[in-house]
Parts: structure tokens; C-alpha cells; sequence
């Protein structure tokens, strides 16, 4: 399951909670707690999926400048968020939390805008989920999506090598993409970009 470039759905409920809400936006401020967030067991549910060795295997990949959290806050409290991998021009999203409504979609509407801006190829949310397909993600063929992958980390290549080749403690730090770094900072530029 893929986020495309102009599929993202405005729901004309979540563009007024963009409009009266004042979201901050965060980039890589707060890992460790989106990741905690995540990893919290869901309404219902004892367990989670998120073990302590992943986020553990996370956290070091944050630290290698791998995986990244874009987080949401209102009045200065993390309502909402997410984490995933990013390489090259593609985003893995791995999973998303949300303490008041709509804070995890906030996050994904980011990504969205730098996806309609040419900056990112698309949005993996590997697995079929309703929430996420009602916001515009659809299934593709596996041939669909190794081409769009293949074409969206090219930049990366020479980097993905050298890191397949040495020890992970060698391996180099890996500055933010671009499309990472321009992520729009509130819920206003977020409605702008959409």
C-alpha cells in the first residue's frame, strides 16, 4: 500500500481542523517518544508489535541519520505522530499515534505535501489498513512498486552500498533529504501545500 503523488484525500472536516487548529510540526525533536507513543498497546489490545529490540534497532538507525519521526504538537504537548525510513526520495512509514483527533493525520498530510511538490516519490505503508486508504493510499503490484522504489533510491545507491559492505558501526552519517528538511512546520502550510 502506497501514498502516489495528488491522492492524499482533504476531507472537508480535516481542512477545517487545519484551519482552526494550531498543529506545530516537528521533524527528528522527539524519536524516542513517537516511537514510545507507537509502541503503546492500542485501545483493546494488550500486546504491541513494536518489541523493545526494535526500538532499539530504530533508535540506532535514528541516530545513523536513517529512520525519522515527524511529530505533532499542540501547546507544546506531542499529540501525534510518526516514524519510518527514509531513503532517497521514498518514505517507509512504519507506524502512527494520535492522542487528540486527526494529529496522526497532520503528520501524513506533511508527507503528502512533499509528495505534490515533486520532492518525494511515494509514501510505503506496506500493509492495507481502511484509515489509510480512505486518506488515498492504494495496493499496487509488486512490479509497480519495485519500479517506483528502484527509481526513488537512486540518490542513495552509492550510500546503500558502502552501508551494505562495512559493519553497521562503520557506517557513514546520513544527512536528512532535502524533501525532509523543507517539511512544512504548521498545520497552515500543511492546508497550503494540499
Amino acid at each position: 500500500m502506497v501514498l502516489l503523488p495528488a491522492q492524499f484525500h482533504v476531507a472537508r472536516s480535516f481542512k477545517k481542523r487545519l484551519r482552526t487548529t494550531s498543529f506545530a510540526i516537528t521533524v527528528n525533536h522527539s524519536f524516542d517518544e513517537v516511537m514510545a507513543a507507537c509502541a503503546a498497546p492500542r485501545k483493546g489490545d494488550s500486546e504491541t508489535w513494536i518489541i523493545p529490540e526494535m526500538r532499539s534497532a530504530y533508535s540506532a538507525l535514528h541516530k545513523f541519520g536513517i529512520a525519522h519521526s515527524i511529530e505533532i504538537s499542540l501547546a507544546d504537548e506531542l499529540v501525534g505522530g510518526l516514524y519510518g525510513i527514509a531513503m532517497g526520495r521514498a518514505f517507509f512509514g512504519e507506524s502512527m499515534f494520535s492522542r487528540v483527533p486527526d494529529a496522526s493525520k497532520v503528520a501524513f498530510a506533511a508527507l503528502a505535501v512533499q509528495l505534490n511538490a515533486g520532492l518525494l516519490s511515494f509514501v510505503d505503508c506496506q500493509v492495507y489498513n481502511p484509515h489509510l486508504a480512505r486518506l488515498g493510499a492504494r495496493e499496487i503490484s509488486r512490479l509497480d512498486f519495485e519500479t517506483l522504489l528502484f527509481s526513488a533510491i537512486k540518490e542513495d545507491k552509492e550510500w546503500l552500498d558502502s552501508a551494505f559492505e562495512n559493519d553497521p558501526s562503520a557506517w557513514p552519517y546520513k544527512p536528512q533529504p532535502d524533501w525532509l528538511v523543507g517539511l512544512p512546520r504548521s498545520a497552515e502550510l500543511v492546508l497550503g501545500g494540499l
